[in-house]
């Protein structure tokens, strides 16, 4: 009968520092496990099960999301669909690749949502401005720094731990918020001139979970104040997981909605970009951190840190 040995979960003190999260004291997985330990451990409780499944399982209704929109009237070959289409793409990729991540210990990529701002979010009278025709290379560049500091976060965890958890926050931080100056703006003119458009609420509700997933992934809240208590269910990554894949939901019926709206408004005096300029941006982005990270892995082989030798008993 085939029996599976499931890993052996270790304490905050049996672990590496750089493997440490403040307020979590039980449920490490070992450091260096192999490919399939890391498996296995998606289906044992450790402090890391629940960061995996919060990604996995929604990541495959936005894949469902991305079909139905690939199959339905003019796909792909509809041109005014090709940034919503690249946008749910990048829905599909930054929670599977996330668990990725989770499970083997590895890094994620990030690219988000400046091309569906673009086409559905401007404001009209931002429109082919030199603003609205450099905002997408930009964003693209952004990516490229987010990805870096990122990974140059992970070789300060150990000797500056508060420097590395800023860089992260920022390399989250930054993006969004040069990708959401366009909606910025059209919140506050809407609140000025009290307009009526159906998606304003729905950018408020993403707003404000993403100002909320930032807070918390900063904060490490709640586990920072009970420290043990929020070891494998509660803890503040997986509370950031579900904050952020609700504020994508969100985020998407607001794009759904305005492309709904103001499409005929914004679309046709701007060009629409092609299918290689939408799949070029994202290509651009892809293959670039993709380097970034693969030469930051790289280094990272040759900073090891030794196993915490447990104290003897009996002294």
């Amino acid at each position: 009968m085939l029996s599976l040995k499931l890993p052996r979960l270790l304490s905050i003190h049996q672990v590496p520092k750089g493997y440490r999260e403040q307020g979590i004291l039980f449920g490490y997985r070992p450091p260096r496990s192999s490919a399939a330990d890391c498996l296995l451990s998606a289906f044992q409780m450790t402090n890391e099960t629940l960061n995996i499944w919060t990604h996995f399982v929604p990541a495959w209704y936005f894949v469902w999301m991305l079909v139905g929109r690939l199959r339905g009237p003019g796909g792909w070959e509809d041109p005014q669909a090709r940034p919503l289409l690249a946008y749910l793409l990048t829905c599909c990729i930054y929670p599977l690749a996330s668990s990725c991540a989770h499970t083997f210990s590895t890094m994620s990529t990030q690219a988000r949502s400046a091309l569906a701002y673009s086409a559905y979010i401007f404001p009209t009278e931002w429109v082919n401005s030199t603003f609205h025709r450099c905002y997408v290379p930009i964003a693209v560049f952004n990516t490229v720094i987010s990805t870096s500091l990122s990974c140059y976060s992970r070789f300060l965890e150990v000797e500056r731990p508060g420097l590395s958890k800023a860089s992260r926050t920022l390399a989250f931080a930054y993006p969004y918020l040069f990708d959401s100056i366009p909606l910025f703006y059209r919140l506050y003119m809407c609140a000025a001139q009290r307009c009526t458009d159906a998606a304003i609420l729905l950018h408020y509700k993403h707003t404000a979970l993403a100002f909320l997933t930032c807070f918390i992934f900063a904060s490490h809240l709640p586990e920072r104040l009970a420290p043990g208590h929020f070891d494998y269910i509660g803890h503040s990554h997986q509370v950031f997981h579900v904050c952020g894949i609700v504020g994508t939901h969100f985020q998407l019926e607001a794009i759904l909605t305005d492309m709904a709206e103001r499409q005929g408004r914004l679309l046709p005096p701007s060009p629409l970009p092609s299918a290689l300029q939408t799949l070029g941006s994202m290509g651009v982005c892809a293959v670039v951190s993709l380097a970034v990270i693969g030469r930051c892995s790289l280094a990272l082989r040759f900073l090891t840190e030794p196993l915490p030798r447990e104290k003897p008993h009996g002294h």
